[in-house]
Order: structure tokens, then sequence, then C-alpha cells
């Protein structure tokens, strides 16, 4: 009999896979930035202060909300700490901007070398400006690429010598078109779209292009390829630093495997918490993994189904499904206080 611990890799692509299907076929696909602002703005508010944590700023969600909101420095912090997350926020702006309107110059590829380093150039900016790398020369600010060799990583993999990085990158975004390609066109992919995605973002950070912020600019080009593809952007917590390391290093060898859970628990997690629930409407049934929250998790909803108390059906595929209304019909019996006999 099969444990209750954590689901398989396998099932975590198939959920993925229906989860993506559910949105695109009953739900109408991903919202559009102008018309589901704020759905894009806690995914913004989320990953600025996470990918910038991976790099360890030390600004917690509080103060980068309030940066972002309201222009306040709170806290007392180091001014190149707010400047990171101010940059890579911009940089995040523009990358959900191009879901659904792509800019006037955008030339129809999935990506473009420039527009790389037009999310290196806007994520590192401020960051130069008031800390810029001390081995840089003029010609490696922001948006250009380094003229410098890396020394090997610890784990063991040396990024190319610089002169063959500007070729490595044209190639590497060839690769990621020819990808978008099969997969709009339906072709059977080579590994699971999430293995996919990860190598691509391995193959990326192995060629390290630029001096500084190769990092967070990877994240985000990752996230300009999923939105122009129509599937939520991810979001890598800062509590997952170590798992997402380590699988950025068994990548470095070929398996994908490790990093890709990790990239398609974070699009399925970002469809449960932010878009799914926002664009399903209160009466629409949608997953129980979308509606679980502080109060009621998703095993407690699945409970709750199962004994009747929320109304709920289970699909062919064994998910089951809810609504708002109905969770927050359960929500208010759960709250209800037992008549006495008087």
């Amino acid at each position: 009999m099969a444990g209750r611990g954590r689901p398989s890799r396998t099932t975590v692509y198939a959920r993925l896979d229906m989860a993506l299907t559910e949105l695109n076929d009953r739900l109408g696909g991903l919202p559009n930035p102008r018309e589901a602002q704020e759905i894009w703005d806690d995914i913004w508010h989320e990953e600025a202060h996470h990918s910038t944590a991976l790099e360890g700023n030390t600004l917690v969600l509080r103060e980068v909300r309030a940066l972002l909101d309201q222009g306040r420095a709170v806290g007392a912090k180091a001014l190149r700490e707010y400047n990171e997350v101010r940059g890579y926020a911009t940089a995040a702006q523009w990358v959900y901007g191009q879901a659904l309107e792509p800019d006037a110059w955008h030339d129809g590829n999935l990506i473009t070398v420039n527009e790389v380093r037009r999310v290196h150039h806007a994520a590192m900016t401020p960051v130069w400006d008031v800390a810029p790398h001390p081995d840089a020369t003029d010609r490696e600010g922001p948006g250009n690429f380094r003229e410098h060799d890396i020394m090997p990583f610890s784990e063991g993999m040396t990024p190319p010598p610089w002169p063959l990085v500007p070729e490595q990158v044209s190639q590497w975004v060839m690769e990621v078109c020819a990808l978008g390609k099969r997969i709009e066109a339906g072709d059977e992919l080579e590994h699971p779209l999430p293995e996919e995605l990860a190598r691509l973002h391995n193959g990326f950070e192995r060629i390290h292009p630029f001096l500084d912020g190769n990092g967070r600019t990877g994240r985000l080009v990752v996230n300009l390829v999923l939105v122009r593809l129509r599937y939520p952007p991810i979001i890598i917590l800062k509590r997952q630093r170590s798992s997402y390391l380590a699988a950025l290093r068994r990548a470095d060898s070929g398996d994908y495997g490790a990093l890709g859970e990790l990239i398609a628990r974070a699009m399925e997690d970002n469809l449960n918490r932010f878009i799914v629930p926002n664009i399903a409407g209160p009466a629409r049934l949608v997953p129980l993994a979308a509606l679980a929250d502080d109060e009621f998790s998703l095993a407690a909803l699945r409970q709750a189904a199962q004994r009747g108390r929320l109304k709920a059906v289970q699909g062919a595929d064994g998910i089951w499904r809810s609504s708002r209304k109905s969770v927050e019909a359960y929500r208010a019996s759960k709250h209800q206080r037992p008549v006495g006999r008087g």
C-alpha cells in the first residue's frame, strides 16, 4: 500500500499537467496583468522578496511591501539591499507585462539576447548605482556580458571563458526558442516540461554570462519564458535555497529531475495560491488545493468533502473540487455555536 508521504515526482508532474489543462480549458488561461492587477501584485511582492533573499538579501516581506507599495525604506538595512529589491521588482513587472501584451518591438520569438540583457539591466542598475562590482570594467555594467573569467565554483563547475559568452548565450536563446516552438506545436518533448525548463535554467547559470546577478536574471528569464507560453511564473522560496542549490548541482551533471520537480511544485503553488482562486469566481468549481488557506488545509478540506460536510465533487481524475462559496458556507457552519437545551 502506498504511503501517505510526499507525492512522487511523476505524480507532481501529472498533477501540474492537469492543473494547466484546467487553467486553459475551463478558466480561460493566464489572467491579463492589466485586468487582474491584484493577482500579479501578490506574485510580484513574493517573487521580489524570495528571489533576492536567495542571494542573501535580508529584507522581510513586510519591508518589501512597504518599499514597493509606498516607497518607504522600513528598517535599517543597507541601501544596496533596498536597491536590490527595487531593481528586481522593476524587471519582474516588465516580465509579467509580457504575458499577453508583448512590447511593440518584440520580434515574435520566445526570447531574444537583447531581452536577456534588458532583464539584467533593469534588475541590476539600482544596485550598481550604489555598489558596483569592484572588479568591473566600464564595459561590464548592467546589461553587458562579463569580460572576466569566473573561478570554478566550489561544487566543481567552471563557467566558460569570457570570450565564449556571447556565442553561448545566442545558442542558449536558440534552444529556448526551439523548445517554445515544440510546445506550441504540441510535439512530444524529450523530457517532461518541468525538466526541460530545468535544463534551460541550468544552462543559463552554467554560462554565467554576467559578472554579477546571474541567479536573479536566470530566474526572471525563466519566468519570461513561462508567461509567454501562458504558464504561471515560479517563485523559488528562500526556505528552499539549499534544495535549489543542490538541484542545480545535480543538473550540472545532467540530472534535471530534482530541479524539474522544484519548478513543477512552484508553478502549481502559484496556480493554487494566486491565480485560480481569483479568476474562478465564487461559485465555480476548482481543485481543493486552490481553496486551502491558513484555517483550512488541503487535507482538512479533503476530509470535509469525503465526509459530506463540504459541498464538493470528485472528478474522474480523482481530484476533489469545490467552490469558494461552498468553503465559506462550510466555514460559517464550523463557527456556529451549538444551540443549548435552554
